[in-house]
């Protein structure tokens, strides 16, 4: 009779321990797949104690650094912008969309042989998160290729449209051996054409291992580029890629850098 008695109570602690393993589980699988998010000198310190930046660049570990980064597709005025920062010597990442790279080989092949990273901001810009897996896929596969197509080098950082990812997008941009860049400061020049306004949200947002968000297309940022470049200067940064803030470290595919 005892033994009927305390066959119930075993299968509630069978019960509550198969719960419990299960529990275990998924928070392990959770934080196995979470986003990883690190800053410029996390990356620097992930790097080989005795590892040093390649000869000639940078060392931001010493250096006050921060990092231009313009979003969108090649098209005009990027020839200005793109002769600004050269008569200036200011490296800079650009970050292209595919769907009109085709309209603009020239732009694209002048960024490349000029020196500036390029990487990949999707083919028709959606949010990332609101999409499949395949379309996720589709949009990096298909920009990647039309830049290797024209530079001879697939782009191994990507700005997620909006700055939209989770860890579906970390998990794909893993897969495709991307690293994800988002930004410490927006100008918001998508919403004002006021070149003084872009230029104070530019220099107040500004601090060391700043990655800056700017769009050339919209009216005000290239007319502001001048007052940026000069603010930013006399305040004693030095311009670098993204790849030369995250130097010696190297960004690592799926992770998120900002």
């Amino acid at each position: 009779m005892d033994s009927v008695k305390r066959r119930p109570r075993l299968w509630i602690l069978l019960t509550l321990a198969a719960v419990t393993v299960i529990a275990v589980t998924v928070v392990v699988i959770i934080r196995a797949t979470a986003m990883e998010t690190l800053s410029p000198s996390d990356a620097r310190a992930r790097a080989a104690a005795n590892a040093q930046p390649a000869s000639g660049e940078v060392d931001c570990r010493k250096a006050k650094c921060i990092a231009l980064t313009f979003d969108g597709n090649p098209g005009e005025p990027t020839n200005r912008l793109l002769d600004l920062l050269e008569r200036q010597k200011v490296p800079s990442t650009f970050f292209l969309e595919g769907r009109r790279i085709h309209e603009h080989p020239d732009v694209v092949r002048r960024i490349a042989a000029d020196g500036y990273e390029i990487g990949n901001h999707t083919w028709t810009h959606p949010r990332l998160t609101d999409v499949s897996d395949a379309q996720i896929r589709e949009e990096l596969g298909r920009t990647a290729q039309a830049i290797s197509a024209l530079t001879g080098k697939k782009p191994t950082l990507m700005r997620p449209p909006e700055g939209r990812t989770d860890d579906r997008v970390s998990e794909v941009s893993r897969e495709l051996g991307v690293a994800q860049v988002l930004w410490t400061v927006t100008a918001k020049d998508y919403e004002t054409a006021d070149t003084s306004l872009i230029t104070q949200r530019v220099l107040d947002g500004a601090d060391r291992d700043g990655i800056i968000l700017l769009h050339p297309l919209h009216k005000g940022t290239v007319p502001a580029m001048p007052g940026i470049l000069k603010g930013l200067s006399e305040r004693g940064y030095t311009f670098v890629t993204v790849s030369q803030l995250l130097a010696p470290g190297t960004a690592e595919p799926g992770k998120i850098y900002r």
